[in-house]
Order: C-alpha cells, then sequence, then structure tokens
C-alpha cells in the first residue's frame, strides 16, 4: 500500500483534473497505473527537489512517471499550450467569483526574479550582475497571487519583452485589466505604450524605499508572496531543468496543486 505523503493531494480534489489527465492517451485498454499515483510522484519531486531515479518504491515505476509528465508537458505541434496550461484559467475564476469579483482582474502585478541554471540546460543566458547563467519567471498575478500568465526565459532576455510576450496570448483572461503594477525594470515609455496598445491598460512603476528601508509597498506583497509559494518546492530552488518548457510546466503545477490544496 503506498505511503501517504505530505506533499499528496486527497482524491477528492485530484478528480476534478483526472478527466484531462486521462484525455491524452485512448482508452483501448485498461490502464496499467493509477493516474492519482502518478500525480503524487510528480509532487512528491517538486516537493521534494530530488532526481527522478530516487522516487520511493511505493510509487509507480519512475520512467512511467517521468513518461507521463513529458506528455502532460508537451506543446502542441503549432506551440498551442500543454496538457497542464490550461486548466489553470478555470478554477483561477472559480476562486474569484465566491468573494464577489469579476472573472477576470482589473489589476495585475509583474515582477521577474532570477533563478540559478543548472549547468546541463540546453538554454542558457547571464545577467551583469550575477555570475554564471540564470533564468526567470517573470509572474504577472492578479490580487489573489495567481497567475494568468506565466512566462520561464532565460537572463539574456528583457523583463519587458518578455512581460509583453507573455500577455499576447491570453486576451481573455486579461481583457478587464486596467493597471499593471511592474518593479523599477520595466520603467519606460516604449513598455507602457505596449502595455496600453494590448491590454488598453495603464502601467504603475512601485520602485524601492529611497531610503533603503522594509517597507511593503501597495499591492507589491502580492507577488513577493506567489515567489514564496514557488520557493516551498525545493525543485524550483534553482533550474534543474534540460528544457525551459519543463521548468515552466512545473511553475504552473505547483500553482495548479496550490489551487486543489488551498482554495
Amino acid at each position: 500500500m503506498r505511503t501517504v505523503d505530505p506533499s499528496d493531494l486527497t482524491r477528492e480534489p485530484f478528480k476534478t483534473i483526472r478527466p484531462q489527465l486521462e484525455s491524452v492517451r485512448k482508452p483501448t485498454r485498461p490502464r496499467l497505473v493509477d493516474l492519482y499515483d502518478v500525480f503524487g510522484g510528480i509532487l512528491y519531486i517538486l516537493k521534494g527537489g530530488i532526481q527522478w531515479r530516487m522516487l520511493p518504491g511505493d510509487v509507480p515505476n519512475w520512467r512511467t512517471i517521468h513518461e507521463y509528465c513529458q506528455i502532460w508537458s508537451k506543446p502542441g505541434p503549432s506551440g498551442e499550450p500543454s496538457l497542464l496550461e490550461p486548466v489553470m484559467a478555470a478554477p483561477v475564476i472559480a476562486v474569484r467569483t465566491p468573494d464577489s469579483r469579476s472573472p477576470q482582474t482589473s489589476l495585475i502585478i509583474v515582477d521577474a526574479p532570477s533563478v540559478k541554471n543548472a549547468d546541463t540546460a540546453a538554454e542558457t543566458g547571464s545577467e551583469a550582475d550575477k555570475i554564471g547563467s540564470v533564468i526567470k519567471r517573470p509572474l504577472a498575478v492578479a490580487t489573489q497571487g495567481l497567475p494568468p500568465a506565466i512566462p520561464v526565459t532565460t537572463a539574456n532576455i528583457n523583463d519587458r519583452a518578455a512581460a509583453l510576450d507573455r500577455f499576447q496570448p491570453h486576451p481573455e483572461s486579461l481583457s478587464s485589466v486596467a493597471l499593471v503594477l511592474v518593479a523599477g525594470g520595466y520603467t519606460g515609455d516604449s513598455f507602457a505604450e505596449a502595455v496600453q496598445a494590448g491590454l488598453e491598460a495603464m502601467v504603475e512603476v512601485v520602485t524601492r524605499s529611497a531610503l533603503h528601508q522594509l517597507v511593503v509597498r501597495p499591492k507589491r506583497w502580492v507577488v513577493e508572496r506567489s515567489f514564496a509559494w514557488l520557493e516551498q518546492c525545493q525543485r524550483l530552488w534553482q533550474n534543474c531543468e534540460r528544457h525551459l518548457n519543463t521548468s515552466l510546466q512545473l511553475v504552473v503545477l505547483t500553482f495548479r496543486s496550490l489551487l486543489l490544496k488551498k482554495f
């Protein structure tokens, strides 16, 4: 019998995503593994930060779990989102509506922290003030800290360009955005004009305290909390993946499991 791990979901919330996970394979014969155990194995990797081969023996074979993770993370042939990415939209809306909020957010907060890149990564880049290769996770989150847009880029990609590129595939979820709060790195008329043209939204730059004191900036703490959620997963403390898409899917999976557990 499989041991219950702290990273596990209960079976009840897992039922909400099981149909999407099962849809990747035609039911031609009975499935040999329980997808609940497969999903639990992926969450174990994500929370524990271990290698695939180090999975405990009471879950399906690590090769099976890794293969399912690749299938669920693979984008479409024409660049369509993976199976994991679309499952974020409906739960985010479901979380907002019980609080008498509009299904679409009117405010998003954007920032892009850097994390160390693995030496085996296929895509590399560096920043002028950092030694070695790093990647960035520019999050655009709503007031509850949940992201309608999640990109992952190498560090040599400009933050403003990465944010604009990620806004474009989300016209519906970002259609009601009126204000975009950004850090000082997004300062510039060209970025503000591009956001105004694409989202019809205003850009407000929230800078650090001029006195270098610890001051909670209005609404900025929301995106910082989202980064803290990611840091609870040891696999995300640095980029351990070879491909950027894999890193992206693990970030998506982190927020999706958070939705299933806490919201």
